[in-house]
């Protein structure tokens, strides 16, 4: 179990600028569920998640507003509030009610200058397959069908830093680094941690302040990462990178982006991580391997857009 009862991404938050452009790409390409709508906020969540939304989109620009992450236990807001405050981030309680169907816990500002909340309770609302003797899979799925979200990764100027905070007050390990050489407290340009037995549940590398890099959806094999570029094809979804695979990780992935310019990802495959497994550790002449395994090299896109 993790050490201070993070389950796992509860949700993501972004800007976007047009909401009826990003209500096609999300719910028609993607194949989220919609799940709400305010005049200035889209809400969405996939056919096997069970609490309300899983991604929120708000009208207004780019980037990052917030991620969310849930908790096994009440008691662990409590805890995880005094790791913070032990380790020196600006924290606040948030109520039941401010974000919609989410119960109370806490904000915190993190020293890369993202915001992040924990909460412990979402109204549930099922999978679309159900509970009881449920099937494979929703027969009527839209577009990808993504079933949930996966993962997000930012950037920092010190990643050494967002490591320790993401451990220290999280309970998250390190699945994988790359770090400027194999020395004891050397300098890290990226860390992929885990809060369970995701291979990585958040990544931190080496950049400005504050921004998104991507946030990725989950899919369950190479196969539907190929049926999901084909889909982008159809749709006119611009892409980055892939399909391809990464080194760091093995997952297989699509790196595209939405019609405001967020990068997204659709990933697959990747190996069950424990605390116990050990680190993998990447050296920078080989981080064109590490991201993209098969063409070993990485593009200026990749590296430079951020939001």
């Amino acid at each position: 179990m993790p050490l201070h009862g993070v389950t796992r991404l509860g949700y993501v938050h972004a800007r976007v600028t047009n909401l009826d452009a990003a209500k096609a790409h999300y719910g028609q390409t993607l194949g989220l569920y919609p799940m709400h709508e305010t005049e200035d906020r889209l809400y969405f969540k996939g056919w096997d998640e069970w609490d309300h939304h899983s991604v929120v989109l708000e009208a207004g620009g780019v980037g990052l507003v917030k991620l969310g992450y849930k908790v096994n236990d009440p008691a662990d807001i409590d805890v995880i509030e005094r790791n913070a405050q032990n380790f020196g981030v600006t924290i606040e309680r948030m109520s039941s009610g401010d974000n919609l169907e989410t119960g109370d816990g806490i904000r915190m500002i993190t020293p890369s200058e993202h915001v992040i909340e924990i909460y412990h309770s979402m109204t549930r609302v099922g999978t679309e397959v159900g509970f009881h003797n449920p099937e494979v899979f929703p027969r009527h799925l839209v577009g990808v069908g993504a079933p949930r979200i996966e993962h997000a990764l930012i950037t920092a100027d010190d990643v050494n830093l967002m490591d320790a905070f993401f451990h220290d007050v999280l309970g998250f390990y390190a699945t994988e680094r790359v770090v400027e050489s194999l020395d004891d407290g050397a300098m890290m340009i990226g860390t992929w941690m885990a809060a369970g037995n995701n291979v990585h549940d958040i990544a931190v590398i080496k950049g400005p302040q504050g921004k998104l890099h991507h946030f990725a959806f989950h899919l369950a094999d190479w196969s539907e990462i190929k049926r999901a570029g084909q889909l982008f094809a159809m749709d006119d979804v611009p892409i980055d990178v892939g399909p391809t695979q990464h080194g760091i990780t093995r997952g297989e992935t699509i790196y595209f982006f939405d019609p405001s310019g967020n990068r997204n990802e659709v990933f697959a495959g990747g190996y069950v991580a424990y605390p116990d497994r050990g680190t993998v550790n990447w050296t920078p002449e080989a981080l064109g391997k590490g991201i993209f395994y098969i063409q070993r090299e990485l593009n200026e896109r990749f590296t430079t857009v951020l939001t």
